[in-house]
């Protein structure tokens, strides 16, 4: 069973982490490129500054982003700031979220994302904590896959394998680390590929981080995967 406050705790811990790590940073590394293709350190930082507040937007019943266009000219605008201005954004952005968080609701409900997609609202909370894991290794700063929390990997991993799972373009797949299995891909009488590595490789590779190329894989070649 998801537990929402418990997942608002990691992400309180997981932002402080960010935080103190891109403290670290002054002007001109913040303008440097991150490991995402065409954004640098700065939009990656606007982007999870901007993202708290759509999630506000979602747990409080709005459209998480007025369009696509105004999420991504968002993102534009605030990516070449001060590093100081950067910081508080994220920081002041994230104590909204926490706020929202904390505040009396039917956690039970369906909310709508964006595109479409619909979740429990106990599971935003999750959502928000893999958007600042995952975009504190994309910083590039020495925050690595292997570096997240246990917890956080295997549910990840958990998430990841299961909305796969059914898609016409993954042929059927068995995941393992040696110690646990996940299945996905479309279905099949039985697995007709195996990948297997470490929980962080096997992450980097669902989540479009790495290539595969620490994976090990039996009966085919490594699928490939859609886009998130």
């Amino acid at each position: 069973m998801i537990d929402h406050a418990r997942d608002l705790v990691s992400v309180r811990e997981a932002t402080e982490r960010l935080l103190t790590a891109a403290a670290k940073l002054d002007n001109a590394t913040v303008t440097e490129p991150s490991r995402l293709p065409g954004w640098t350190r700065g939009h990656v930082l606007a982007h999870l500054a901007r993202n708290a507040d759509a999630l506000v937007n979602v747990l409080e019943g709005r459209p998480m982003y007025v369009s696509g266009e105004a999420r991504n000219a968002d993102i534009e605008r605030d990516a070449p700031r001060a590093l100081d201005v950067q910081l508080a954004d994220v920081r002041a952005s994230a104590e909204r979220f926490q706020e929202t968080g904390a505040a009396p609701a039917d956690w039970s409900r369906t909310v709508e994302l964006r595109n479409g997609v619909t979740d429990s609202a106990s599971r935003v909370p999750f959502r928000r904590w893999v958007e600042v894991e995952l975009h504190h290794v994309d910083l590039g700063i020495g925050y690595e896959l292997e570096d997240l929390p246990a917890e956080f990997t295997e549910r990840e991993i958990d998430f990841l394998a299961d909305r796969f799972t059914g898609s016409p373009e993954v042929p059927p797949t068995r995941l393992t680390d040696g110690t646990r299995a996940w299945s996905t891909g479309r279905e099949a009488d039985a697995p007709e590929v195996t990948v297997r590595g470490t929980r962080a490789e096997l992450l980097g590779w669902l989540a479009g981080r790495r290539d595969g190329s620490g994976l090990t894989v039996a009966g085919g070649a490594l699928p490939p995967l859609p886009p998130l």
